[in-house]
């Protein structure tokens, strides 16, 4: 089969005329307010001709006209978090009279030029951004940019267009169900450092440890995969001073594969799950059931998450005020069997 030609972009007709893409994309949808001399305008032109370069339907409609279609992009299409994120956003995004568009920021890609380019050509009316890192360089482009568009599952201060859930509260019912079955040694699986639901989810999880007067709270980070919950474990189960003992009775991940990688490093470390290491995972899939043993996990409203943060982007959309909303749906503990009591010494659970 052969392979098919690359439509060539606005970015690639401004950087073969040497002009912004601002220039490329007002010259050719007309935009009679625009001066540029007789030469520039020829040589965009004779450069749009060589590429090959046919503007999208939307970049020829009337300013101001909509295309109903929305574009979402998560940070990871591994993470099955954004799996439950992004159907609560496209089922409510079509109840709208929307199309959600998924895409992904994976490590390389230039993010801030691929969706300027969707909004400038007219291919969609807002950004629904769920990978907004500090620092990453979308923040800027938004900044300077009157797209409409929110932050979701991400707080990003000053915004005013963060649409979050109560993240703390999911460390505190886990802690509380652990603590309750009298666990007194708890580590906390953490995100990676600088994501700001992780962050604040560790820093609760801190707080009420010590609130509830925990021996030990220890925490080691570890990226939102198998390998990272699996690596996070195996360094807070490291025994001390010979102890055959693990150093902490229960483990509690930020995310569900944190959790599955960790139950494996726990098995391959000899040890069982409940009996000798409990386990609380964040967030709650439908595999969670089926694992051995079934995982307790703490459940967050992830759907209503994702459909809270279209209703917010289309309020923007149609010019109503923006603010930072917060989901207010709590945690929900879902208890399965990954959880005991812990043993006392010399007693077997």
């Amino acid at each position: 089969m052969p392979e098919q030609p690359v439509r060539a972009r606005l970015v690639d007709v401004a950087e073969r005329a040497g002009v912004s893409k601002a220039t490329v994309s007002k010259l050719l949808n007309g935009r009679q307010d625009l001066s540029v001399r007789p030469e520039t305008r020829q040589r965009v032109l004779e450069a749009a001709e060589a590429l090959g370069y046919r503007p999208h339907s939307g970049a020829r409609a009337l300013a101001g006209a909509s295309t109903h279609v929305l574009a979402l992009l998560v940070p990871a299409l591994g993470n099955p978090t954004y799996v439950t994120i992004a159907r609560g956003a496209y089922q409510r995004a079509r109840q709208l009279g929307y199309l959600s568009l998924l895409a992904e920021d994976f490590d390389g890609q230039e993010a801030d030029e691929s969706f300027n380019d969707l909004v400038q050509e007219g291919r969609v009316d807002g950004l629904l951004i769920a990978s907004a890192r500090p620092g990453h360089p979308l923040l800027d482009t938004l900044s300077r940019s009157p797209v409409p568009h929110v932050f979701l599952n991400r707080a990003v201060p000053g915004s005013g267009r963060s649409v979050t859930m109560d993240v703390a509260r999911s460390s505190v019912t886990a802690l509380d169900h652990l603590h309750g079955l009298g666990h007194r040694a708890v580590g906390h699986i953490a995100g990676p450092p600088g994501i700001t639901p992780s962050e604040v989810r560790k820093e609760a999880f801190l707080r009420h440890a010590e609130a509830l007067g925990l021996d030990a709270a220890p925490v080691a980070s570890g990226e939102f995969t198998e390998d990272g919950g699996g690596f996070a474990a195996r360094e807070l189960l490291r025994p001390t001073d010979g102890g055959e003992r693990p150093p902490v009775t229960a483990l509690y991940t930020s995310s569900l594969a944190q959790a599955i990688g960790a139950m494996a490093a726990i098995r391959q470390l000899g040890l069982r799950i409940p009996e000798d290491v409990s386990v609380v995972g964040n967030d709650d899939l439908p595999v969670a059931a089926h694992l051995h043993p079934p995982l307790t996990t703490v459940a967050m409203p992830l759907y209503e998450l994702g459909t809270a943060a279209v209703d917010a982007l289309v309020a923007t959309i149609e010019g109503a005020p923006v603010g930072d909303v917060v989901v207010p749906t709590e945690p929900r503990l879902m208890l399965r069997g990954s959880t005991t009591r812990p043993a006392g010494p010399g007693e077997t659970p």
